[in-house]
């Protein structure tokens, strides 16, 4: 059994004896075998086996966890459910991975201040499962939210299909007991929405893993709407699509959510759920959720109909009764699994345009991966003008994952050009981390640095991660072909 990679200095054998002091010996994972499941996170082309992987169940373990990486100076990465699709949570070769999914704990249910205590292992879906029959339920809702866990919502800052309305992971977390990567405890934000002093709730969340772990956060739930309607119109070209989305919000409406879907994605969908509503010969699909006090759903579903119908669209669908409402998101919230029909391998971006700009982006899109030679699939928050374009490729073709990484980067500095970001909600990782100086200066890098220093100042916690590295875009994967980041695989 080797417990260490072969290249490391350290004694492992002792930190190992100490680890499993903190958190049992069924805790520690140190055979290399059962280390291949932690080797990448839903970003699989790279891979990386930690020197070891830990499973702490409370916050105390975890701050003891922390403090001998700090004494030690041992890097380490926290791991969620693994769900995240930018590489934030690859480990390193000689690093510890923390992983919290048996810190499953709901702590405490405050429905009279509509509030939920949760540790970073539960699952996104089980706040909502907690509190429905009382009337509540829990916004930020990813399309894998029945695996994903909250505290990787929390590093990541996730959206899903209701952030249009509601707003992301940030806008419904109040407070957060977390660990710095010097192993203290500290509780920011509070159960109320306004606290005095700086926003360390605001700093905190979406800053993937580099500042510390979070081990106890605070949801805000909210109150079921009185209706929900949900309506799906079909295009003869994703364009008008587009339009449709920016003049319904021009008219002052604002949907819970606004999806789109192309040809591609209507038929992988179809193919592997078979919902048989969505009309597999049209160009795109818009997917438009209404809520709120029954007149009101009732004046807007008329006025997004009429605006859907002027955009050009085909027929449209209207799904007030619960299961057809499902039925009618069932194909979105599979649409990435479905694309796996479609294609051996694929690559997801996570680029944000203004809403103004869906319709020429998605033309320049097209043009790319014509350019380029590889298909796209494009399935999407439409509202909120975050794009989720799928490329798909053959990873048994030599070269093809470096030409679609390069695609990937076209495609973010496209989003960037027309005056959005590099990510909405699957965040930076190693994935995106060289694209960051085509967003921001370095003045801006900086006092971002800063504030990583602040948390952070052995940089420990989830490290060449979020910023850029020596590495430059395009070369990431010619560089670890050519072995200067030794140990992480490229597949």
């Amino acid at each position: 059994m080797q417990l260490i990679p072969p290249k490391t200095t350290r004694d492992w054998k002792g930190i190992i004896k100490s680890l499993e002091k903190i958190v049992g010996s069924d805790g520690v994972i140190k055979r290399r075998d059962e280390l291949l499941t932690y080797e990448c996170d839903g970003l699989t082309g790279y891979r990386q086996r930690p020197a070891l992987a830990i499973l702490p169940r409370t916050t105390e373990q975890v701050a003891a966890i922390i403090s001998l990486c700090h004494q030690q100076e041992i890097p380490w990465v926290a791991r969620g459910a693994g769900t995240g699709l930018s590489g934030g949570a690859l480990p390193l070769e000689e690093g510890i991975l923390i992983v919290t999914a048996r810190m499953r704990q709901i702590l405490e249910v405050d429905l009279e201040n509509q509030t939920v205590t949760v540790q970073p292992g539960v699952i996104n879906n089980w706040v909502t499962q907690t509190v429905s029959g009382a009337g509540f339920y829990y916004a930020p809702d990813p399309s894998s939210q029945v695996i994903c866990s909250i505290g990787g919502n929390v590093a990541e800052n996730s959206g899903g299909v209701h952030c249009l309305k509601y707003g992301v992971t940030t806008n419904h977390v109040l407070g957060l007991k977390i660990v710095v990567p010097d192993g203290s405890i500290l509780d920011i934000g509070g159960t109320i929405a306004e606290m005095p002093g700086y926003d360390l709730t605001g700093v905190f969340v979406g800053s993937e893993g580099t500042l510390g772990i979070a081990t106890e956060i605070t949801l805000r739930i909210l109150k079921l709407p009185e209706t929900i309607c949900v309506l799906l119109a079909d295009f003869t070209c994703i364009e008008a699509a587009g339009e449709t989305v920016a003049t319904i919000i021009n008219n002052g409406i604002i949907p819970a959510g606004m999806e789109i879907m192309d040809n591609l994605s209507i038929n992988a969908v179809e193919d592997v759920v078979a919902t048989g509503c969505y009309p597999r010969d049209a160009a795109a699909i818009l997917l438009i959720e209404l809520d709120g006090l029954a007149v009101e759903v009732s004046v807007n579903q008329e006025k997004v109909s009429q605006i859907c119908q002027e955009k050009g669209a085909r027929s449209i669908t209207v799904a007030t009764d619960p299961q057809k409402r499902l039925l009618l998101w069932k194909g979105r919230k599979a649409a990435f699994a479905a694309a796996g029909k479609m294609s051996p391998n694929y690559f997801v971006q996570d680029g944000v345009i203004p809403r103004t700009q869906l319709a020429h982006v998605l033309t320049e899109i097209n043009l790319l991966g014509e350019s380029y030679g590889y298909k796209i699939a494009n399935v999407f928050h439409a509202g909120d003008g975050n794009l989720h374009p799928l490329i798909l490729y053959d990873n048994s073709i030599p070269g093809a994952w470096q030409e679609v990484e390069e695609l990937g980067g076209e495609i973010l500095k496209l989003c960037v050009d027309a005056g959005g970001s590099l990510s909405g909600e699957h965040g930076i990782g190693i994935d995106k981390n060289c694209y960051m100086p085509y967003m921001f200066n370095e003045i801006d890098l900086e006092t971002m640095q800063y504030v990583r220093s602040a948390f952070n100042p052995k940089n420990l916690a989830n490290p060449d991660k979020l910023f850029p590295t020596p590495r430059t875009c395009g070369e990431s994967a010619r560089i670890i072909e050519d072995n200067k980041y030794p140990g992480i695989e490229l597949y």
